[in-house]
């Protein structure tokens, strides 16, 4: 009898406990606020990948596969069109822009990456000004713009994908191309930049902002020797130099504590 009595009592006190319990987890879900759209898009995702790794290794290859589409070599364009045509299309496809030798308009895409194909009116006009600034133009993609001997600008600032082996194979400009831009292209070390000096006729060199230079100002020095006829502008000499003043100053300091011993 005692213990038929004790056994209801327990079971009272266990559905006690579970109702309770109960009713503190519906109090705080309708306490907390709503997720937001990011939360919800992320619990979606984590259905999917098992851990951030495997996000970043799909995000690595989808922007792999982009770069790669996007600097195709475009064969058939030069073969139906020609070599001209083809490299014009090539640059509006990557949403960059040009100008033909003699002309004054610019061709270049709209917001949404839209041109005009008016550019294949003239099949004879060579290509003189390049803007590709901020596209993913790789050295692969550089095969499109290989029979421009008549190109002077080429604008590259802030390329990700232009790197030491991309400078090195603008060999092929350096009886043509006078205006070269690469400021701010993470990619490109100073042997890259060492490269240039086939450029023999560059006039004009923009080397601002390249995090991978750590003496910019010596760096500066070199491409001035290696190209006496180009203007190297973005770098000041005494970036990444030892300073007169505080070379002093620390040799005073050392002596200061040779006597003080």
């Amino acid at each position: 009898m005692a213990a038929s009595l004790l056994s209801h009592g327990v079971r009272r006190c266990s559905a006690h406990t579970c109702a309770a319990a109960a009713a503190a987890v519906r109090r705080g879900l309708s306490s907390a606020a709503p997720p937001s759209v990011s939360s919800r898009v992320l619990l979606k995702l984590s259905h999917y990948f098992y851990d951030v790794e495997s996000i970043v290794g799909w995000n690595d290859w989808a922007r792999t596969k982009l770069v790669r589409r996007k600097n195709k070599f475009f064969g058939y364009a030069q073969q139906k069109f020609g070599d001209n045509i083809g490299a014009a299309y090539y640059i509006l496809t990557l949403r960059g822009s040009f100008r033909f030798a003699g002309q004054s308009e610019w061709f270049r895409p709209d917001s949404r990456g839209r041109f005009s194909f008016e550019f294949i009116n003239t099949p004879d006009a060579q290509i003189e000004e390049v803007d590709l600034s901020g596209t993913l133009i790789n050295h692969n993609g550089l095969d499109n713009l290989m029979k421009q001997n008549k190109l002077q600008t080429l604008s590259l600032r802030g390329c990700p994908e232009v790197d030491d082996w991309f400078l090195a194979r603008l060999h092929v400009f350096g009886e043509s191309l006078v205006e070269l831009d690469v400021s701010h292209c993470c990619c490109v070390t100073v042997g890259g930049l060492a490269a240039l000096q086939n450029l023999r006729k560059l006039q004009r060199l923009d080397i601002s902002g390249l995090p991978r230079l750590q003496s910019p100002g010596l760096v500066r020095i070199l491409l001035e020797e290696m190209l006496p006829d180009c203007q190297v502008t973005g770098a000041e000499y005494e970036q990444g130099l030892i300073q007169p003043d505080s070379q002093d100053d620390n040799e005073a300091s050392t002596s200061s504590g040779v006597k003080h011993l």
